[in-house]
């Protein structure tokens, strides 16, 4: 059965490489938005963007978190991952770093997204429990082959984890 994901990502950066991702074909996530339509949605401001979130997290079980080079600094998927692990659904990151762009270029490791977010008041950061996972392989096709093998037990894992925490 195909898990119903909320994919997190930085937009401008990596809308390429995620989309290889969703088209996998064995998850089903929120709908595509293309630039054009993110863009209104963030035109309309903060409160426009807080909807969007919750609107487009529910009747989800994970958030997957794909990771390129600046995922972690965006704002947008720190609420994202923290919306999404408040309302007690799994999360876990993937690096998507060495899946190509529009132009066939690798981009660079990024930081860990749950490194910059606390776990209630217990003084961890939420990486001691969320997984950020590092695909196997050197290449793009590689990486691609190992999130596509791996993706749906990785999913499963982020809800287990959930679950128990």
């Amino acid at each position: 059965m195909a898990r119903n994901v909320f994919f997190s990502f930085h937009f401008a950066n990596d809308f390429w490489r995620t989309q290889q991702v969703r088209n996998i074909g064995s998850l089903e996530g929120q709908s595509i938005y293309t630039p054009n339509a993110w863009e209104e949605v963030k035109r309309k401001g903060h409160d426009s963007i807080e909807r969007w979130i919750d609107d487009n997290l529910k009747g989800k079980s994970c958030v997957v978190v794909l990771v390129g080079a600046e995922t972690a600094d965006r704002p947008w998927v720190m609420r994202e991952i923290i919306k999404g692990w408040d309302a007690g659904k799994g999360v876990v990151g993937i690096r998507i770093n060495k899946l190509l762009d529009t132009d066939s270029n690798p981009s660079s490791v990024g930081a860990n997204p749950f490194e910059k977010i606390g776990h209630g008041n217990s003084g961890k950061k939420l990486s001691s429990i969320v997984e950020l996972i590092t695909p196997s392989g050197t290449d793009g096709k590689a990486v691609y082959a190992s999130i596509k093998a791996g993706i749906e037990g990785w999913i499963e894992d982020a809800i287990a984890i959930r679950e128990a925490n």
